[in-house]
């Protein structure tokens, strides 16, 4: 699977930390940076990941910032993301089933890196469960051609 990585100062560990895993476990993985620990600005890295998986050069994005919701809220920007915004691994697997959310955002400052980790499992694992969610992820899809 190849996976779209960002984050900003604040997910910067969490990042370096996934991205090693997420090779270890077979995936290729393509970093749209923050490249060190010193002050950036979410957007800027955000967008980058988050039209890689827009354009299908990814099969899905994970940004980390220390919320969760400026990454979440940039990717949204992009017509054809869907992304959550998650801090369990219950709402992760309810964004692919129910949602078919395609970029996973979350706050290093509010998750143990083993707790972000399990997270990102289950997103990977889970898929779409189609039938009645397909009509309602058209219906968000329709609301960006307006």
């Amino acid at each position: 699977m190849k996976i779209a990585v960002a984050s900003d100062h604040a997910g910067f560990a969490y990042k370096e930390r996934l991205r090693e895993l997420l090779h270890q476990v077979g995936n290729e993985v393509q970093d749209y940076g923050a490249y060190s620990e010193e002050s950036s600005d979410y957007p800027d890295f955000a967008i980058l990941a988050a039209r890689a998986v827009a354009r299908g050069e990814a099969d899905c994005g994970i940004l980390i910032c220390g919320s969760g919701i400026g990454m979440s809220i940039v990717a949204n920007k992009v017509p054809g993301v869907r992304a959550a915004n998650c801090c369990t691994e219950e709402m992760a697997r309810l964004s692919r089933q129910h949602n078919n959310a395609n970029v996973l955002t979350f706050g290093a400052r509010l998750l143990p890196f083993e707790q972000a980790w399990r997270m990102v499992q289950v997103f990977l694992e889970t898929s779409f469960e189609g039938g009645r969610h397909e009509r309602r992820v058209g219906k968000i899809h329709q609301l960006t051609e307006r």
